[in-house]
């Protein structure tokens, strides 16, 4: 739970701060499902975080997380706020799923679905 707790820390922060600043943290083989849109390899992941997204700035806050060993890796699993263009008085509801894999003393994203709820 401790690394899960740190990437999801680390990712949080990196995403309100700089999003272009992800990239190490995704390979080729990676894929993004943002809304519904599906993306794969870290290049078009990043293009699309940093400049397809329709806001400019975030917030992140993390209401809930799980995390759950997989074969050598980590499911993550975050639910939370989202406060975006500094619009606190519309903070919106996200759940973000991670699938981490092992790089050495690391970890990359190997899976990454993010949804807005609206419930």
């Amino acid at each position: 739970m401790a690394v899960a707790t740190a990437f999801v820390g680390h990712y949080n922060t990196t995403f309100d701060a700089d999003r272009a600043q992800l990239a190490p943290l995704y390979q080729d083989g990676s894929m993004l499902t943002f809304e519904g849109t599906q993306i794969q390899g870290q290049a078009a992941i990043i293009e699309h975080l940093a400049t397809k997204l329709t806001f400019q700035t975030s917030q992140t806050h993390v209401t809930t997380m799980d995390a759950q060993p997989t074969n050598g890796g980590i499911l993550v699993y975050v639910t939370g706020n989202i406060v975006v263009d500094g619009d606190a008085e519309k903070a919106l509801k996200y759940s973000h799923i991670f699938h981490l894999l092992p790089a050495g003393e690391a970890f990359w994203v190997q899976n990454d679905m993010f949804r807005l709820t609206y419930f």
